[in-house]
């Protein structure tokens, strides 16, 4: 019925199987978007999304907390952490062993971790 419908729009002297091979695949297609199923606004699920003001109060709680370590372990943190230096190039720079720079490292990022936890946690 459907090739009978759209008979006009068939050209004389071209491929009549590939042109009914296309109005098969049309119909199913448009078959396989009626039977699909369609969400509303209501049904859709909940996701959180931060705020931004949320990410900004992480930030300022985590420079808080870095500004309270000790100049060694802040020193080192930036150096390898944020400037993503190397330890070979850092310990040049400081002029410290290099398992000295790794401890100040790990020193330091335990001390952020518990010191940004704990205001959460008290915040909250």
């Amino acid at each position: 019925m459907k090739a009978l419908a759209a008979s006009g729009s068939f050209v004389p002297g071209s491929n009549f199987s590939a042109w009914i091979h296309r109005i098969m695949i049309n119909h199913f297609l448009s078959g396989v978007r009626s039977r699909r199923e369609y969400n509303g606004l209501d049904q859709m699920p909940e996701v959180a999304i931060p705020a931004t003001q949320y990410d900004r109060t992480e930030m300022r709680e985590l420079d808080v907390a870095f500004q309270r370590l000790p100049k060694e372990q802040k020193e080192a943190l930036r150096m390898i952490a944020i400037e993503e230096q190397s330890y070979e190039e850092a310990c040049g720079a400081t002029g410290c062993a290099v398992g000295t720079l790794k401890s100040r490292v790990h020193r330091a990022r335990l001390s952020l971790r518990s010191l940004t936890d704990g205001e959460i946690r008290a915040a909250a």
